[in-house]
């Protein structure tokens, strides 16, 4: 086997374990601002998923939603993922801007609606107030 398809499939084997320990501590961890964090980006890719099929959402957040998810999902980052704490702090960055443009445009509605988290995490991330 070629040393560049090892590599390449050691990294996705740490991008794979990274994802499967953010959801077990996401699932375990008591409520509080550590469950958030570690339940945040698969909240924000099941968000990406979601708003992509709601026919509410303009198409330009739709895009911005998926260059986002992509960035996510993507093996190549600006920080290596298995960095411990730092590793997946560009997805963070890049998650928290995408959400905050798309939320300009998309209903809150669609998107309180979208977010299967903490609503209050989403309210401080994205500066609105979840609909009544």
């Amino acid at each position: 086997m070629p040393g560049w398809l090892q590599a390449v499939l050691v990294a996705a084997g740490v991008l794979v374990l990274t994802w499967v320990v953010l959801v077990v501590l996401a699932a375990r961890l008591p409520p509080g601002l550590a469950k958030d964090l570690a339940g945040f980006l698969p909240d924000c890719v099941t968000t990406a998923r979601r708003l992509r099929r709601d026919p509410r959402v303009p198409r330009r957040a739709r895009v911005a939603v998926l260059f986002g998810m992509l960035w996510v999902l993507s093996p190549i980052d600006l920080i290596p993922e298995f960095l411990p704490v730092i590793g997946p702090l560009d997805d963070v960055v890049v998650v928290a801007l995408v959400l905050r443009y798309a939320a300009r445009s998309v209903p809150a509605e669609a998107l309180f609606e979208a977010w299967p988290g903490n609503p209050d995490l989403l309210r401080r991330l994205v500066g609105i107030s979840p609909p009544r």
